[in-house]
């Protein structure tokens, strides 16, 4: 039987590997970059705001007139408008949410808290010195770096550009990925099922999503038998076009599982060869040159949960992110009994239960690595140590959130 490598020391290995690959960067619309990565740091370069503004509707006043109880409206200052009249003793001027403080002023007091007659204000409610006058560089100051270079570009990333004067946005290219299922026993979208032993693939459509949710630019080939030249030639010209090629099916041990033999046949850096993991221990991951491909298993919970682990790190990398799985503790509510003495990664649920992160078992079915259904509902993955026989309810556990 094979010896297979600690499941962690293979994420070091791919870690090693993917150090310093990326893509290359390009100029995309500001408009277009909602959910594109960052290639470069944003910084500010103004301060916001650039002068004390108003917080609200008010009137702009000295702080020590309000002991008057009266004071004269000498303007009003709607947002937009320069400032043009001065706050002198005694006076005030109408403000309007976003104006520009007056000159002499340094308080706001609030239209809620006086009572006009006539040309004048009647203060019914004092306010503290500097209420509701927003400070120069309150939001941002010149040269602070607010987005850093690997952000995935959100509605606040966009909304502080646009108020940059942002018109393009420099992104990391979409890592190019591929997928090519392999199988004599698979079907295609669309085709018909023509004999009992036949399956619709799935594989392919689940990994395309996977990747694209993730930031890469995402294809698939179409199905390709059990036939040794005809993978081997799509492989071949996959890896011209794509930065990763993942096939899926063709990695085991079986007669007719080819894709391990025509990785071999390769001059290619071995990153992976077998992980002890569950599921999708006969996994494989080659580099060639900047180029890499993942040979995962057949069954769709297996290529799923693998693609997880192994391509979105690789994607992630390509794209100036961090690499590094990141785990969530939470409390486990049921009894765990392991099944297999890998370092396991069951689909779970993951919830907010009682004030605290909880995960639960429940509806998640028992069986083979084809069970798909099991990552419905938004599902997390359980890690399960190799050594753990049982995790007892109430224990804190790791949990990957994909």
């Amino acid at each position: 039987m094979k010896s297979f490598k600690d499941f962690d020391e293979t994420l070091e290995d791919l870690y090693r590997a993917i150090e310093g690959v990326q893509t290359s960067i390009e100029n995309v619309f500001l408009t277009q970059s909602l959910g594109r990565v960052l290639a470069t740091d944003v910084v500010a370069s103004e301060n916001s705001p650039e002068y004390e503004t108003s917080g609200m509707d008010g009137y702009a006043i000295r702080f020590i007139d309000q002991e008057k109880g009266v004071l004269k409206i000498a303007d009003r200052l709607p947002a937009g408008t320069d400032i043009s009249t001065k706050v002198e003793e005694g006076t005030c001027v109408k403000t309007f949410t976003g104006s520009l403080m007056s000159e002499g002023s340094d308080t706001l007091i609030p239209i809620e808290n006086v009572e006009v007659v006539g040309d004048e204000i009647q203060i019914k409610e004092s306010v503290k010195k500097g209420f509701q006058v927003r400070e120069i560089g309150e939001n941002y100051k010149v040269g602070e770096v607010l987005i850093k270079k690997g952000t995935k570009i959100g509605y606040a990333e966009l909304g502080i550009m646009a108020e940059l004067g942002f018109t393009q946005v420099t992104v990391y290219h979409k890592p190019k990925v591929t997928i090519l299922s392999t199988g004599s026993e698979i079907v295609d979208i669309g085709e018909p099922k023509t004999k009992p032993a036949q399956i619709r693939s799935s594989n392919h459509v689940i990994l395309q999503a996977l990747c694209a949710q993730n930031g890469a630019q995402s294809s698939r080939l179409p199905l390709v038998k059990d036939d040794k030249e005809s993978i081997q030639k799509a492989l071949l010209e996959s890896l011209k076009s794509n930065d990763i090629v993942i096939t899926t099916g063709g990695v085991s041990v079986g007669d007719f599982d080819f894709v391990k033999d025509i990785i071999k046949d390769l001059e290619a850096e071995y990153i992976v060869d077998g992980a002890f993991v569950k599921p999708g221990r006969h996994i494989r991951v080659v580099k060639l040159g900047s180029k890499f491909i993942f040979a995962l298993p057949g069954f769709p919970y297996s290529s799923a949960v693998m693609s997880m682990v192994y391509v979105l790190p690789t994607i992630r990398a390509m794209l100036g992110q961090s690499p590094k799985l990141e785990y969530i503790e939470a409390k486990i509510l049921e009894d765990y009994e392991k099944r297999s003495k890998f370092t396991e990664f069951t689909a779970c649920n993951l919830r907010f239960q009682g004030g605290e992160l909880c995960v639960d078992l429940k509806g998640k079915r028992v069986g083979s690595s084809a069970i798909i259904t099991n990552l419905l509902e938004n599902a997390a993955l359980l890690r399960v140590e190799k050594e753990t026989k049982l995790i007892k309810k109430g224990e804190i556990v790791k949990v990957l959130k994909v």
